[in-house]
């Protein structure tokens, strides 16, 4: 036999549209169909929600949102000054404790652990806090640091909203650092370097960008919850206390209470805060993307 002839026994046929047979047509089609339409009833109702936040957002954006509190009951006028600081302050606070934690177990897990049974444990937990209710974190949080001490506060919404976003960063810090060449880190000991010498100077560096874009969007998902501070960071319509102990106002909760309001003023500013808080995601999933083809 020949090398053209076992080539060409080799490969696989082509076979013309017109020669498959009339079921399969049918049945290819109307999976692009159902695809197709789905794909379009989703886009719809996207930017619908959009374009409907967009539009009563707007209405209710001013200067003095930004610059004034929120307003009581029945008064005019206000802003969401505090609610916006305290949103900061809250969400920086979560991050700053889930991102030395979530680094550091995701570096275990790829590094130290990988197919051992305590790293196979870490990581069903890890899935398990993943998918669980943050409504539940938000409860246990409450038992352990809210009703001992007697009062809400803003340390409390922080380690709940850090347990939220711990999960998120150590599945991003793990894959990240799997996807490191296992050249370098060869290249690495075979200068004679530790390895905790080789996870700092060659890995981490090698899968900073990809680390970084899992902390942003950790602090992207913990931007808008509103169920765990409801039980650990409550809210207030003043300034919070330097100490963040009592009640620390923020734009979720904020959100929450005033868009159940019978008050027009209080209805427009929830718009207005769920746009703020819409376009902060927005920026943040952009410099996250940006940050990624960077890597690349």
């Amino acid at each position: 036999m020949t090398l053209a002839t076992s080539t060409k026994t080799m490969t696989t046929p082509h076979v013309e549209w017109g020669r498959v047979r009339p079921a399969r047509r049918t049945a290819d089609r109307m999976m692009k169909i159902i695809a197709t339409s789905f794909t379009l009833i989703a886009i719809v109702v996207l930017f619908w929600i959009l374009g409907m936040l967009i539009v009563k957002g707007l209405g209710g954006l001013s200067a003095t949102t930004f610059t004034q509190i929120t307003p009581g009951p029945g008064t005019e006028g206000g802003g969401l000054a505090n609610a916006i600081v305290g949103s900061i302050v809250l969400t920086f606070l979560g991050i700053a404790v889930a991102t030395p934690i979530g680094v550091l177990a995701g570096t275990y897990l790829a590094e130290y652990g990988k197919a051992s049974k305590l790293a196979d444990l870490i990581r069903f937990i890890n899935d398990i806090l993943l998918s669980a209710p943050s409504i539940l974190i938000g409860l246990f949080v409450y038992v352990i640091l809210v009703e001992p001490f007697r009062g809400y506060s803003g340390w409390a919404g922080g380690a709940a909203l850090g347990i939220i976003a711990i999960p998120v960063i150590v599945r991003t810090t793990e894959d990240m650092l799997r996807l490191v060449p296992g050249g370098l880190r060869e290249a690495g000991a075979a200068l004679g370097a530790p390895p905790s010498v080789v996870i700092t100077s060659v890995t981490w560096r090698a899968a900073k960008s990809g680390m970084v874009t899992g902390i942003l969007l950790a602090l992207a998902r913990i931007a808008g919850e509103t169920a765990p501070l409801i039980f650990t960071a409550l809210n207030n319509n003043f300034w919070f206390s330097p100490n963040l102990v009592g009640g620390v106002s923020n734009l979720p909760v904020t959100i929450y209470q005033f868009a159940s309001a019978p008050y027009e003023n209080w209805q427009q500013l929830a718009w207005a805060g769920s746009l703020i808080i819409t376009v902060s995601i927005l920026v943040l999933s952009i410099i996250a993307r940006r940050i990624v083809r960077g890597g690349k």
